[in-house]
């Protein structure tokens, strides 16, 4: 007979992590990388890092933030309301309503939106005069449609098109058992959408319209070609008259880094607010931080 192997104790055991050598080889290599960046670029002279440290501050720089940060505002409430709008026209059963909505959106999804924002921008040229076929009622364009009415218009109609995907698609995510269930229980279609559809949906529209506003964020930039004084422009101005392009290039990209981060932080706790009936939420990167610690922690022996 074979010998009946002796088990060790258990408190005499010692639990020894699994060891991950290609994760530290990695994350030693772009450490490496990372810092030799940071040195080329921190001590390169001709970045102007003392023309951008004077700059970051600069009245006009904050004027223009405060410009696109109220276009992206504008613009995605437009966008989300017009959007969600959209969306139940394309989910309606009647099909002139569900054609229209498809055409806006092939329309506007299928041209650049810089060249929607130069259409509106030039709106004058086509309509010197708007009407709006009521009776006395005579606008002239140009006050009417200005750089800054424009950009909205432009941006907020572009980003509906986009937005109404979103939203149909959390529409269909929600089971349709839910629908039955609602109009058994005597609710309308609109009661249903605002009660039992759309909250459940919201799971499935938070991230993608989370993405939408800081890709909105840097789609600003581009009414700096109708002179509206936006971040970007607002740099492209002092960097006329000083000609140092490249630091105050830095200091508009700065301040979009800035925000995004500010963004996706605030996106990342109102996901895992929608996210609360999940069996698991997203981890904060302070849990992920204490999970790190632990798993690397020393192994400690028991003791009888």
């Amino acid at each position: 007979m074979s010998a009946v192997p002796v088990l060790t104790p258990a408190e005499e055991l010692t639990v020894v992590p699994k060891r991950h050598p290609g994760r530290w080889l990695a994350a030693a290599v772009i450490l490496i990388i990372v810092v030799r960046m940071a040195i080329s670029v921190l001590g390169n002279e001709r970045f102007g890092w003392d023309t951008v440290n004077t700059y970051l501050r600069d009245v006009s720089i904050g004027s223009g933030l405060m410009m696109t940060l109220g276009l992206t505002v504008a613009c995605m409430v437009v966008g989300v309301i017009l959007g969600a709008l959209l969306a139940v026209m394309r989910l309606s059963a009647n099909p002139v309503v569900s054609g229209a909505a498809w055409a806006y959106v092939a329309a506007f999804r299928g041209t650049p939106v810089l060249v929607q924002l130069l259409f509106w921008y030039n709106l004058a040229a086509l309509y010197p005069v708007i009407t709006l076929g009521l009776p006395g009622v005579a606008l002239d364009a140009n006050q009417l449609i200005s750089p800054t009415v424009a950009a909205i218009l432009g941006l907020g109609l572009n980003e509906a098109a986009y937005m109404s995907e979103i939203v149909r698609a959390g529409i269909l995510s929600v089971d349709h058992g839910q629908q039955e269930a609602a109009s058994a229980l005597g609710l309308t279609r609109m009661e249903t959408m605002r009660r039992i559809i759309l909250p459940q949906a919201m799971r499935v529209i938070v991230p993608p319209t989370g993405n939408e506003t800081i890709g909105m964020l840097k789609t600003t930039s581009l009414v700096s070609v109708m002179a509206v004084h936006d971040l970007l422009y607002s740099a492209q101005i002092i960097s006329a008259r000083n000609y140092q392009i490249i630091p105050m290039l830095i200091v508009a990209s700065i301040w979009y880094l800035v925000v995004t981060t500010i963004l996706t932080i605030g996106q990342f706790y109102l996901e895992r607010r929608f996210a609360r009936g999940e069996r698991t939420l997203p981890a904060t990167p302070i849990q992920r931080l204490r999970r790190l610690l632990r798993t690397h922690a020393p192994s400690v022996r028991g003791t009888s």
